[in-house]
């Protein structure tokens, strides 16, 4: 298994976490909850990592993977006006990652990122390691402290809706 630039990122941080390679189906309707599935995951605790735009500006929100995404509550909590999910071709170009297999973890540019908080208490999370059909096993603080490339990352109350 190749080491994915979210994985170097994290190893030359020396932060701790697991990989866990599952069969990618590029059918499935929900990716993260195929992952899930795929993995004998609580998909709550799987997280999707989903580009957005914030009054024209790229960030990163990443929420557990039986949640949809709340325009509104990402728009507050990057203290922006309006907020629209990233085209996939741009959002691939900025982060050097094939949509399905997005990481928050060593994009190409960095970029803020928030954490739905209600996540951040649990002792794991399972988040794309940058490649399609790979997890990363880590702690939240882990996750945290860590941020993208050089960009900030927050727990933010909510960004999800249900």
């Amino acid at each position: 298994m190749a080491a994915t630039p979210g994985v170097k990122f994290l190893e030359s941080k020396g932060v701790s976490f697991t990989l866990h390679p599952y069969s990618y189906d590029p059918d499935a309707e929900a990716v993260g909850l195929a992952a899930a599935a795929a993995l004998g995951l609580e998909p709550s605790l799987t997280l999707k990592t989903l580009m957005v735009e914030v009054d024209g500006k790229p960030a990163c929100c990443v929420i557990p993977s039986d949640r949809q995404l709340s325009m509104k509550k990402v728009a507050a909590a990057f203290c922006g006006k309006a907020a629209a999910m990233m085209p996939s071709l741009k959002a691939e170009k900025l982060t050097g990652y094939r949509v399905g297999g997005i990481s928050p973890f060593g994009s190409k540019r960095a970029v803020p990122v928030a954490i739905e908080a209600s996540v951040c208490g649990v002792q794991r999370v399972w988040i794309n390691a940058g490649q399609r059909g790979l997890l990363l096993g880590i702690a939240p603080d882990q996750a945290l402290a860590a941020g993208g490339v050089g960009g900030a990352s927050t727990g933010v109350d909510r960004l999800s809706s249900g």
